[in-house]
């Protein structure tokens, strides 16, 4: 995120989904505008001489703040959770939180990369999540996206199932975060492409996506991908169809920008005068909304290198275990120009206000 969030009491640096402060206890909740953790009284707090009361999720790990005359006690990553699990499944909703805590990381990185959001209950096709346990169902969850809705199998949240699906399909890399983004990249793809030049240079790069999606399914899981698919595409699931081309490399971009934010944030920098990796200094940046995709990749291809050298000390696989092809840098090229360049229509700039003001307003 934009700023590193710390306790308003002792200053003590929090993460992302605490609820309590761990060094002095004091109860807190987070500001998605103000993107600060502040201190509560009973469950509310002032902000800006507005009341904020929590979340009526917070019992179940949702910290986020709900203005006090917001049409409803949920926050606005909660509303956008169209089904979950029912009151009484208790450990589904425990599964439900970690997935939750995912979706308000990714909201959050939405909103700082200016994506416009309007939710599910707001207009058709609008972004929603169905989170559903297939354990508690007793049936297979279609995970996927359609008109702006992700459904999302709770199960995963699950580390050995999560990690047997990723050994089954042959994925490198297999997060609740990374699936997230994969998905709301679906979404995006109908949002940012608006008029047919960008539809035409979309397909230019990734295929056309009017091919049949169930023919490309079929084919995929019965021959696997090309032998050479490393040569032009970020993963082998991405060979599939150019609906899921284009939501990998979506991912991929949110993936690079939101750890190079997290390193620029905490200070993290390659030292030339100290590193024997580079001849000049590598310093990540907050935002690369004013700057060419080379700087974005080449800051990115150093830092992953360093990142990746961290894990193996630990014993652990490379951080960033894919490598960017020149074609595949061509369609993370396409995609920083449509998330910071690409013009909006004027309702993609009232869409693009609407949920980042709409809890002041």
């Amino acid at each position: 995120m934009t700023s590193q969030p710390r306790c308003p009491h002792c200053r003590h640096f929090l993460y992302l989904d605490r609820l309590t402060c761990p060094e002095c206890g004091a109860d807190l909740g987070y500001s998605m505008l103000t993107r600060q953790f502040h201190g509560l009284r009973g469950n509310q707090t002032v902000i800006d001489g507005r009341t904020w009361y929590t979340c009526s999720n917070r019992e179940w790990s949702c910290n986020w703040l709900v203005r006090e005359d917001a049409p409803a006690g949920r926050c606005f990553s909660c509303r956008l959770t169209r089904t979950r699990p029912a009151s009484d499944d208790t450990v589904a909703l425990e599964k439900l939180s970690k997935v939750e805590e995912a979706k308000r990381r990714l909201l959050l990185q939405l909103g700082d990369l200016g994506l416009p959001i309007v939710g599910w209950d707001l207009r058709e096709g609008g972004l929603g999540f169905d989170l559903i346990s297939s354990l508690s169902e007793g049936r297979p969850v279609m995970i996927g996206h359609a008109n702006g809705i992700i459904t999302i199998d709770l199960a995963e949240s699950l580390d050995d199932r999560r990690e047997a699906m990723r050994v089954r399909l042959g994925e490198p890399y297999r997060t609740i975060l990374g699936h997230l983004r994969h998905e709301v990249g679906h979404y995006f793809q109908n949002v940012l492409l608006t008029d047919d030049e960008a539809w035409a240079r979309c397909r230019a790069l990734f295929g056309d996506e009017r091919a049949s999606y169930q023919d490309a399914i079929t084919r995929h899981y019965r021959y696997g991908a090309p032998e050479d698919w490393h040569e032009s595409f970020i993963s082998e699931y991405a060979t599939m169809h150019p609906w899921e081309d284009f939501a990998e490399t979506f991912a991929h971009y949110v993936h690079i920008t939101g750890t190079l934010q997290t390193a620029a944030a905490i200070g993290i920098r390659l030292d030339a005068a100290v590193t024997s990796m580079r001849d000049v200094d590598v310093v990540p940046r907050e935002s690369y909304e004013d700057e060419p995709v080379q700087r974005l990749l080449t800051d990115w291809e150093w830092m992953s290198q360093a990142f990746n050298r961290i894990n193996r000390a630990m014993g652990f696989g490379d951080l960033y275990p894919f490598e960017i092809v020149r074609p595949v840098r061509e369609k993370l090229a396409f995609m920083h120009d449509i998330v910071t360049r690409a013009p909006l229509t004027p309702e993609q700039q009232e869409a693009l206000a609407t949920p980042w003001t709409q809890e002041l307003t």
